[in-house]
């Protein structure tokens, strides 16, 4: 789809709140917080009050599942094993060191 300047601005602006206003999600039932009102929303509403079980499965065996993808392969060659060695700081954007 192709949109002229206006038309782009016009619908990106649609997901601004406006200033004053709160997204919704942080408050209520559903603001992290509150996680032990759930429990009694759930039964309000007729549900099994504890929430459902997670698989057992890492991420890897999952994503091989779901797609077929061995994510612990080397994408170039598919030949090669990833091994993770450690976690790289990220420079604070001010920090000009």
């Amino acid at each position: 789809m192709t949109l002229d300047a206006h038309e782009f601005i016009r619908r990106f602006l649609l997901h601004v709140i406006p200033k004053g206003f709160v997204r919704v999600r942080h408050f209520g039932f559903l603001a992290n917080r509150s996680k032990a009102l759930l429990a009694k929303c759930r039964q309000l509403l007729d549900l099994d009050p504890a929430l459902p079980e997670l698989p057992a499965k890492s991420v890897h065996e999952l994503m091989l599942q779901l797609t077929g993808i061995d994510i612990t392969r080397c994408p170039l060659c598919q030949k090669g094993t990833l091994v993770f060695l450690a976690n790289l700081p990220v420079p604070a954007p001010w920090d000009s060191s």
